[in-house]
Order: structure tokens, then sequence, then C-alpha cells
């Protein structure tokens, strides 16, 4: 009788646990806020310590949201490089997973008080996403999966470097492997990339625009005073308008532009509209100085950057110097020694240790140049996709064969069903 009672409580519990519901188990992990969105999804904030290695000195909250698909679903997490991006992601979509998309550290709403720069670093980062792996893994038994784009992608590199057995598949897109803090690989990329007869567009587009300084300076201003856009961090329009024109190239190939559309002998003002849509004067306004401010702290601290070659402009180029580089360090950060210890560790690991990694980048994208290559060492997946850029090398626009490979390759590693039509 006392077996058969005994017997009935632990059906009983074990019934009451596989019932519980998501929200139920999240008011059960420590450290955790959380407010409902929609029916599976919510916004939440982990409480994190500022520095990792000695919590008495603090903590914030880090803002992710989670979508949930069941307690025994993959999970799949979203690990940015700045702040939140809710776009809809191809990985979580095909693997019908739990979706955990996390900010950055000292991005959007994960920012500490007081800022002390000091501990923006990558292992501060991925000391993050080990904290939020291991809450989550209170509540969900499948298996999982990091991934990220650009920034986030890199993320994704270094978590696995440094947490290798956090995740189960590492998924990182158009992702850099910086190794310097100004990378030359980035200037023979934009001195083969395309055909001579573009290289050289490209490079009559800038020429003219800095030739003709006066006269399209004089329409930036107007420009700028109408959308409100302000230099003052840069110390004024002349740099912003310098950095735009040697920022063009990178630009161009980064996001997919066609050598077919370049002005050649237009007038000026096609020129300056050309100069605006692959670049834009947006990108150095002053709000956007502070909003990728930790992006540029990063780039100058430990992941690298790239810099511009400004000897074939001579003297048009008056304001910002002969070696100026394209990273743009808060200014309260005081002074930045790079170092890239950790990058030139994480790359001589992957060359041994990166195995049930998926590599996904643009051949024409200008960050292609410094992307990982997998050794034959390694259990790894690897796309260059021919043609394609920053924006769109992405599962869904791989060839049906690769898809297939893909998807073979996922079901091998998780051992779930993968739906590559669910991007459909």
């Amino acid at each position: 009788m006392q077996r058969i009672y005994l017997s009935f409580i632990l059906i009983f519990v074990t019934t009451f646990a596989f019932a519980q519901t998501i929200e139920d188990a999240l008011f059960d992990l420590a450290g955790l806020k959380f407010t409902k969105v929609s029916n599976n999804k919510y916004e939440c904030f982990v409480k994190q310590p500022i520095d990792h290695e000695n919590p008495e000195k603090g903590t914030f909250y880090q803002r992710l949201e989670l979508t949930h698909v069941g307690f025994d679903a993959p999970n799949v997490m979203n690990t940015q490089g700045y702040q939140l991006n809710r776009s809809r992601n191809e990985v979580a979509t095909i693997l019908n997973a739990n979706y955990i998309n996390i900010e950055h550290r000292y991005c959007g709403k994960s920012v500490p008080s007081p800022l002390d720069w000091q501990y923006l670093n990558l292992e501060q980062a991925t000391a993050d996403l080990h904290a939020i792996n291991q809450l989550f893994k209170q509540i969900y038994t499948g298996k999982w999966v990091s991934t990220g784009i650009s920034k986030g992608g890199q993320t994704t590199i270094f978590y696995r470097y440094f947490y290798p057995e956090d995740v189960d598949v590492s998924f990182p897109y158009v992702a850099p492997l910086n190794l310097d803090f100004e990378e030359k690989r980035i200037y023979k990329f934009l001195d083969t990339i395309g055909t001579d007869d573009c290289r050289q567009k490209i490079f009559h587009v800038q020429k003219t625009l800095l030739e003709n300084r006066e006269e399209v300076l004089g329409k930036l201003k107007w420009f700028s005073i109408g959308s409100g856009y302000k230099f003052e961090y840069l110390g004024g329009i002349e740099a912003a308008f310098e950095y735009a024109v040697l920022e063009y190239p990178f630009s161009f190939w980064q996001w997919g532009s066609d050598c077919e559309d370049l002005p050649t002998g237009d007038t000026l003002d096609t020129y300056i509209q050309s100069l605006m849509d692959i670049v834009g004067l947006s990108f150095y306004d002053d709000r956007s100085m502070k909003m990728f401010g930790p992006h540029y702290y990063q780039a100058s601290a430990q992941m690298g950057y790239y810099g511009f070659e400004t000897k074939a402009f001579g003297d048009l180029i008056q304001t910002i110097g002969k070696a100026p580089h394209a990273s743009f360090a808060p200014k309260n950060a005081g002074e930045i020694s790079f170092n890239n210890d950790v990058p030139k560790a994480t790359a001589k690991w992957l060359k041994k240790n990166g195995n049930n990694f998926i590599y996904i980048n643009g051949a024409n994208d200008t960050w292609s140049a410094t992307r990982v290559i997998p050794t034959k060492n390694v259990n790894a997946l690897y796309y260059n996709m021919a043609g394609k850029h920053h924006g769109n090398a992405r599962i869904k626009n791989l060839t049906a064969a690769q898809k297939a490979e893909l998807k073979a390759t996922l079901e091998k590693w998780l051992e779930v069903e993968v739906n590559m039509t669910a991007l459909d």
C-alpha cells in the first residue's frame, strides 16, 4: 500500500512538473524579471554582475527577449553585438526552437550605472551569455545553438571559445575575426574585389567628391541642418564628409551595391546622392557615435577594425589626417590600449577545436576579408556565398544542394528535425 501511494505521488509530481507553464518556470528563475509581450513572447531582464570575477562591484540588468515553444524543444541563443534587434531568426525558425534573443552588455537597455568601460570586454560579455545559458538550462532540456550576425556572429565565436560546452552548435553569420587594430586584409580585399573597371569607377566617385569639396560641403550642410544632424563628436561636417568619402568603397561592397549604378560623367548632385545612398551622413551623426560607442570601444580595445588608405588622394584629405581609423571610441572611455590576445588565441583554438560550427559569409562582403576559414582538422560547414553581401548571405539564399547539406548536418548534430521550408 505504501509503495502504491509513493508511486502515485511520484506520478502526480512528474505530471505537475510537465504541466508547468512557462510563466511558472520563469518565476522560479533567480535574478530574472519578465513581462509578457504576446502569447509566447516575454521581455526579460537578467541580473548580471558588472564584473563576473568580482560580483561585489555591483550588478546591472541585461535585456533579452524569449520566444517560448516548448520545454523540450531545441534552444537558440541569438548573441547580439549591439542593442536588441527583433528581426526574424532563421536558425530558430528552421528548428522550431525556443528563441533567446540577447542584448549585448552596455547597449540599449543593458547599461550599468555608473558606466565603467573597462568591464566591456570579451571575457565579461561571454560570461553574461554563459550565465544566461546556465539559467535557462534549468527549465529547457533540448539541444542548444548559438548564432549571431556580424558583430553578433563575432560574439558567437568568442562565446564558444570561452565556454565550449555551453552549446551543441555555433552558427555565426558574416562574422569577421579581426586580428589587428587596423586589419590590412581589408585593404587587399578592396584592391582585388570586382573588376578593375568597377574599382576605378569607385575611386573616380571618391576623387570627384573631394575635388569639388566646397560645393559638396555647401549642399551637405543644408541637408544636415534639415535632417537635424550634428557632428560635434568628429569635430564638424568637414570631418564627417572626408570619412564618408573614404568609407565609400567599404560600404559599397559590404551592402551589395551595383557597379552599373556608379556615376561617371553625371552632375555633381548625382555623385552626392551616391555618397548618401551608399554611406550616408547619419552614420557620422552624434547620435550614431553614441549608439555605436560600445562597438567602437570593443573594436579599439580587443576586437580590431579597419582604417583607410589615403595616399592616392594626396592633399585632398585636409581634415582627418593621413592615417585615419574607422573606430570612434567614446571620449569618456579615456586612453585605450589595444590588446589582441583573445582574437589570436581564438583563431588558433578554432584550427583544432572549432567543431560543429556553421559559417555563412558573402563573397562580396568587405567583412569576408577577415572571415574564419575552417581547417580540415575540424568538423564544420563553411559557405562563402558567391555574389552575396553582408545583408543577404543567409540560409534562405543558399543553393538547393547547400540547403540539403546544412539540413542533414544539423539533423545529425542536434538529433532534431530541421524544416527548411519554414523560411519560405
